[in-house]
């Protein structure tokens, strides 16, 4: 028994109900085996279509000279793929017309003048064969699309764990299909989770670095006022400047959800107004708007990598922003140092103890962290030592001596975690994560 739905002529679409079927079409439908879940016009055939979701549907079209450009219209809705077999009945049609139909999805067609049980039903299974041919190709060529798909996904993730780890094609194909294995996934799924979990570390990476070249530039300024090593200012200046916009047209690129970009926005709003105060002759007076501005952008750069970080819902992220965020306080301890000794900013002389316990702690989280190398682990000391000298910098700061490993050891320091939260953006536990 064949469920169908019977498409009436237009003519038919303001009445209330619509009118029985015509008595010739009932008899042959029923001489055809076929029960009539409902009827509609062109105007309806989508929505009942849907609503009833029938085995086929058959087009009845007495007059397709007028009748014809409603279904046409109708069958735009379907773009040649309608949800069951599609048949119709009606006067002779032209070639023309016959190719547009095929073209939106009709299987079959029949003269309605010699309709009766037997062309009718041979009318149905015309319909019903080439709408499963054409469904089970589609079905193909989607699976073919996925596998094509995939493949592009598995290519794009063993070159980056090649390149993040240094290992060859074999070894990276193994730890995808490892862990797709491990948790009952497709390779291409863990493929496309291991793309997103390299752009989610490398975003919050950036993000990160806005909040230490937010302290970089304020440092800068003071320094140069203070005429320490000026020509390595200068170009420091012109460097971390441009680094920023380059940050910010990267991230600008990529998908960020809605909060990221709302976050975006407030950084290229916070940056756009302490580049004017840069671009500024540098004064004295000059420095604590600049510093002001300065934590502006910071505040907004350290809200944005938190939204980074919570919208990649990865745990393994984190320890990217902990170790992104000691660039900004090497950064910070070292300018607040400087407005302190320069104009006796209160402000930057009561940040100066909580930022060194704050950057303590973080660096004592890092090293009791589970994710680890040896040369993560060698990069820790290092980082360790340098910390000591910027520490033993602040507290010389009256001396030139001071206020110079200040400056170097800020720098040393910054260079020293921008290799370390390269390290873990590309480790297994962060990528795989």
């Amino acid at each position: 028994m064949i469920s169908l739905l019977a498409v009436l002529p237009n003519e038919f679409a303001g009445s209330a109900p619509l009118p029985e079927l015509p008595e010739p079409l009932r008899l042959a439908l029923e001489g055809a085996n076929a029960t009539v879940l409902g009827r509609a016009t062109c105007h309806t055939l989508v929505q009942q279509a849907s609503a009833l979701a029938p085995q086929q549907a058959l087009v009845h079209l007495p007059e397709p000279a007028d009748q014809l450009p409603a279904l046409v219209d109708a069958l735009q809705a379907w773009g040649g793929a309608p949800p069951c077999a599609l048949s119709l009945a009606s006067a002779p049609l032209s070639g023309e017309q016959h190719e547009a139909l095929a073209a939106l999805g009709v299987h079959a067609w029949a003269p309605i003048d010699a309709l009766d049980a037997v062309s009718l039903a041979a009318l149905l299974a015309r319909a019903q064969a080439r709408w499963q041919r054409e469904a089970a190709l589609r079905t193909e060529l989607d699976a073919l699309r996925t596998r094509m798909d995939e493949r592009k996904w598995v290519d794009r993730a063993k070159g980056l764990l090649m390149s993040a780890r240094g290992i060859g094609e074999d070894e990276a194909f193994g730890l995808l299909r490892g862990a797709a294995m491990h948790a009952n996934l497709r390779l291409g799924e863990v493929s496309r989770s291991v793309i997103e979990a390299a752009q989610w570390a490398d975003a919050i990476n950036r993000a990160g670095q806005l909040r230490m070249l937010s302290q970089r530039l304020v440092r800068v300024a003071a320094q140069l006022l203070s005429g320490i090593d000026v020509q390595r200012a200068r170009v420091l200046r012109t460097q971390s400047t441009e680094r920023v916009q380059q940050n910010l047209d990267h991230l600008g690129t990529l998908e960020l959800g809605a909060a990221g970009v709302l976050a975006l926005g407030e950084v290229q709003a916070a940056w756009s107004a302490l580049a004017t105060s840069l671009a500024a002759r540098p004064a004295q007076q000059g420095l604590a708007e600049i510093d002001a501005r300065g934590e502006a952008l910071l505040s907004a750069a350290e809200a944005m990598t938190e939204a980074l970080e919570a919208s990649g819902a990865r745990r393994a992220l984190r320890i990217v922003n902990i170790c992104g965020r000691q660039r900004m306080r090497a950064q910070r301890l070292a300018k607040d140092a400087l407005l302190a000794s320069i104009i006796a900013a209160e402000a930057s002389r009561e940040r100066l103890l909580p930022t060194m316990n704050e950057f303590e702690a973080a660096l004592l989280e890092l090293e009791r962290a589970p994710l680890s190398s040896p040369e993560i682990r060698a990069a820790l000391a290092a980082a360790r030592d340098e910390w000591l000298r910027l520490v033993g910098g602040v507290q010389a700061l009256d001396s030139p001596e001071g206020r110079a490993t200040l400056v170097r050891s800020s720098e040393a320091l910054v260079d020293t975690f921008e290799r370390l939260t390269a390290w873990y953006e590309h480790s297994l536990q962060v990528i795989m994560s």
